[in-house]
Order: C-alpha cells, then structure tokens, then sequence
C-alpha cells in the first residue's frame, strides 16, 4: 500500500517515512501542496497524511482539491490546529482523520490501519434504500423520494453510518466513532448539529431522537442492492 505524506517540517517528515516504511508501506514524500496534488494525479495512492500548515496552500486547500477532482482516497489531517472549529471544518470538507502534533506514532499507525482495514464482510453494498432515501456509496449520490440531495462529505457519511445501522439505536459517540473517528471534548454537539441538517435536507420523521442515549434512522433498510 502507498502512502503520501504531505509534510513540510523536515524533521518530522524524515520521521513519518522512516515510521511508516517499518511498518511495510511504500511511502512518498510531497513538501507542497501543489507537489501533493500532483502525485495524487499521477500516481495510485491508498492513503494520504496531510498537514496543514504548508507554505504555498493550506492542507484544506489541498484537500478541497482532492475532493473537487473526484478523489476519495482516505486523508489522515496531522495537525499543530487542534481547535474544535478547524477540526469540524476540516472533516467536513472530507478529511477521514484527524490528529493534533505532537502525536503518538502508535497512534497515527492505528490510524492509518483502520481507515485501509477492508470492510467487513456484509457490509460493503454500494447502494442502500430505504425510507424514500437512495445512496449511492461509489458514487457519492444521495436522492430523496428521487429528489436529488447535496449533502457535504460529513453528511453522507453520518447518512451512511444511519442507513448501514437502519432501525438501531446509535449513541453520540458510536456516531462520532465512526465518522469523525476520533473522540471530540464530551461537550461538543456536533452530532446534534449534523443532524439537525440531514433532517433540514431530507425528512425529519427519518431521525428519531432517543432521549439520553442518540439517534436511530426510523425506517429499517428496506432494500440493499449491490452495484
């Protein structure tokens, strides 16, 4: 598996690639933002780890590129912006994980493993139907009652999580577990808020506060179709 490692603070990158070649990976190096860009063009990438502060684009402008060009290969956001705003910001622009300098190295391998772990067997339909509402994991497609639905890459993977869960009761922390993978201050509502804004695109009858405890989408999968 390829790894690109966006990193312009010499020291660490010389770290991260000694790091992650140990652990068996095939690792390329990008000091700029439009160095990223470019290997991310040309070459077949699993995974990217993307910090921010780069001297010619911000990671989130690099990131907001990725997403714009049609690429979904996982970014693991490695940070000295450890802000509950940038945090949110960043994910919901499309980043898969986030953590904060100075790190664990054990931790970002864990990581990283988690977001290249296949998925499990059963659950990896590609389009999932239920309750009027179409989403079309591969290609990022969501549609109400054939209505179709913008949703921010944060959005669909919380529809997704509800969806894949459909009938079941998930806690606020189940929910940021698996998608904003990694645990925020106990206090955040983030959750809460995100959705507030599926309920604001779709139906609000489909989210179903459970007091005390979180969220279930109301209406079970009805339909599982793989593409």
């Amino acid at each position: 598996m390829k790894i690109l490692v966006v990193e312009d603070e010499a020291r660490i990158a010389s770290f991260l690639l000694k790091g992650l070649r140990a652990e068996g990976y095939v690792v390329e190096h990008a000091t700029t933002g439009s160095e990223a860009l470019a290997i991310a063009r040309n070459s077949d990438l699993s995974l990217v780890v993307l910090d921010l502060g780069l001297e010619d684009l911000d990671g989130t402008d690099v990131l907001r590129r990725l997403r714009a060009a049609g690429s979904y290969v996982p970014v693991v956001v490695l940070t000295a912006r450890g802000d509950i705003a940038d945090r949110v910001d960043t994910l919901d622009l499309g980043a898969d994980d986030y953590l904060t300098k100075p790190f664990a190295f054990a931790e970002l391998v864990a990581r990283i493993r988690a977001r290249l772990r296949p998925p499990a067997p059963g659950n990896d339909t590609m389009v999932l139907s239920a309750g009027g509402v179409t989403l079309d994991v591969r290609a990022r497609r969501a549609s109400y009652r054939e209505r179709d639905v913008e949703l921010s890459a944060r959005e669909f993977e919380l529809l997704e999580t509800f969806m894949r869960h459909g009938g079941r009761v998930l806690s606020r922390e189940q929910l940021l577990s698996h998608v904003w993978g990694f645990h925020f201050d106990p206090g955040s509502n983030v959750v809460d808020v995100y959705v507030g804004y599926l309920r604001q695109k779709l139906d609000r009858d489909l989210f179903e506060t459970v007091r005390g405890v979180g969220y279930r989408f109301s209406t079970p999968v009805g339909q599982l179709a793989r593409t």
